[in-house]
């Protein structure tokens, strides 16, 4: 009984069982620990993420789409929608956006202190949609 609860115990915590979530490609600078801290973040929150290396993140961002002013490290798409993260960007505000097809994206500008992959959430990010009017709080 025990060797049955252990294999299902492992079977719900393996990348199969948790591939269910949103997918997201995410481009980011190979050099970039931050980037990592981010995937890692959207992956313990279900996400599905596949990370695709790029040197050249302002091309992709132009293809994209993404508003410079707005710019940050690494670009992220959702595969179901086609909608874009650019940044920091907390799951829960992804999340958001998902429920909303009318917004392209959302933007946790800059490298911002507050955010997943850069430091403690704190209640007070603010991330902006692609016509830069505030869209959420974390």
């Amino acid at each position: 009984m025990k060797t049955w609860l252990t294999a299902i115990a492992l079977a719900a915590a393996s990348p199969l069982a948790q591939a269910a979530g949103p997918a997201l490609v995410v481009h980011q600078d190979p050099n970039c620990g931050c980037c990592s801290g981010w995937v890692e973040h959207m992956r313990e929150s279900g996400f599905q993420v596949t990370a695709i290396s790029s040197t050249d993140m302002a091309s992709v961002k132009q293809k994209l789409g993404v508003p410079m002013p707005l710019a940050s490290c690494h670009t992220g798409v959702l595969q179901d929608t086609g909608q874009i993260i650019e940044g920091h960007v907390p799951a829960n505000v992804v999340r958001k956006l998902l429920a909303d097809s009318s917004v392209k994206g959302v933007a946790a500008p800059g490298m911002p202190l507050n955010a997943p992959g850069m430091g403690a959430l704190d209640g007070n990010l603010v991330t902006v949609d692609f016509d830069g009017k505030p869209f959420s709080r974390d």
